[in-house]
């Protein structure tokens, strides 16, 4: 009997978490909706309060519901009946789906390690919003990255024993953000110097998961990329010269790398008859 409710409370927690860490990071997208604003201006964070950009009356707490609040004011301010952007309702939403999906992949790894890409992922979509609107990769966020990813990955090491996961994470860290300081002294104008100190964090995290973790997000970038340029080229939306924000396609493969890089290797080494999983 207690074997049995052992397995039954083994499947509730694998289906529940991921619902309650979901609802946690709707509530993580409504912080980032503020970081995504202010960053970019040089504001704080933290103060002052979230305030509606039109009259600039402070949004009270049972207005600042994730995605619901928006729904039930029918996307307008309650006191000027200013419109408020679908896009803030958007990103508490996604939020809150990619918080689920990495706490599912992350199942039963060390508490440590799902933290540490439940960061990473919040970060993802500030930056890539931030890098869509600004063409911009702040310092502000870029920098404590490499502290936050360190000390969460390495305290997931030393505790776990797996010490070639830290090595592996370092040496990615180097490896990726030297590959595309390469490429900024090739092409300064096709990669900003914000490319390539987010590329560090990139390496910290995908390296941490394996060298082929780090391949296929590496890779996968530049493949997504490539392809964006080239449909706006055709499209006449933008020329050889245009500037398209790449840290989009940065995060796309890096997430790429962390969901599919098993299997896209496997598929890759049987083109040449390697049947063994990587």
């Amino acid at each position: 009997m207690f074997l049995v409710i052992g397995r039954q409370f083994a499947i509730w927690y694998r289906l529940s978490m991921p619902i309650y860490v979901g609802l946690f990071g709707s509530l993580v997208g409504s912080f980032l909706n503020v970081v995504i604003y202010r960053i970019p201006l040089k504001r704080s964070i933290v103060s002052p309060p979230s305030a509606c950009t039109g009259c600039g009356s402070r949004i009270k707490g049972y207005d600042n519901v994730p995605v619901l609040s928006w729904v039930f004011l029918g996307g307008k301010c309650r006191t000027c009946k200013s419109k408020i952007s679908v896009r803030y309702p958007i990103v508490e939403l996604i939020t809150g789906i990619v918080f689920g999906i990495v706490a599912w992949k992350f199942h039963g790894s060390p508490l440590s390690l799902l933290v540490a890409f439940l960061y990473l992922a919040a970060v993802s979509i500030a930056l890539a919003l931030i890098d869509l609107d600004t063409h911009t990769l702040p310092n502000r966020i870029v920098i404590p990255s490499y502290f936050v990813g360190a000390l969460l990955l390495g305290v997931t090491g030393l505790f776990s024993g797996n010490f070639n996961a830290i090595w592996h994470a370092l040496a990615g860290m180097a490896m990726l953000g030297l590959f595309y300081f390469g490429l900024a002294l090739i092409y300064p104008g096709g990669m900003g110097m914000g490319d390539v100190k987010f590329a560090g964090v990139l390496g910290l995290f995908l390296g941490y998961l394996g060298w082929g973790v780090l391949l296929v997000g590496a890779f996968s970038a530049f493949v997504l990329g490539g392809f964006f340029a080239l449909a706006l080229i055709i499209s006449r939306k933008a020329n050889r010269t245009s500037g398209i924000p790449f840290g989009p396609w940065m995060l796309t493969g890096a997430w790429i790398g962390v969901f599919f890089s098993a299997s896209i290797v496997q598929q890759y080494l049987s083109l040449f008859g390697f049947n063994n999983r990587f």
